[in-house]
């Protein structure tokens, strides 16, 4: 698609380059064609063949989105879950208590 809308730009351009040196030509005349004929129309047709681009950018982009939400929903509702668990052996300790080794173990008296 670029191979295309720099061949015609390169044609723009001659075109321009012509009609500033020609005899009965001007460089206003010219800047209307560069405009004209290169500018406005490969503007449109880039835009409309770039559609497809943003399309897919957009749908990717809410893809993520919904992805990330549906992960954070799905980790808030864990953690509301384990909020009143007892944690598990092999979970590491908050520091709301000593390490095990730390604690002198009670004994029954005989």
């Amino acid at each position: 698609m670029y191979l295309i809308a720099i061949a015609w730009m390169y044609v723009v351009v001659m075109m321009t380059v012509a009609e500033a040196t020609s005899a009965n030509g001007t460089v206003l005349g010219a800047l209307f064609t560069f405009v004209l004929y290169g500018l406005l129309p490969l503007g449109i047709v880039l835009y409309i063949f770039g559609t497809p681009g943003r399309k897919r950018a957009r749908l990717s982009t809410e893809l993520a989105e919904a992805a990330e939400a549906t992960n954070s929903a799905k980790a808030a509702e864990a953690a509301e879950q384990t909020k009143g668990a007892k944690p598990s052996v092999s979970a590491p300790h908050d520091g709301d208590h000593p390490a095990g080794d730390a604690v002198t173990p009670v004994r029954k008296e005989p």
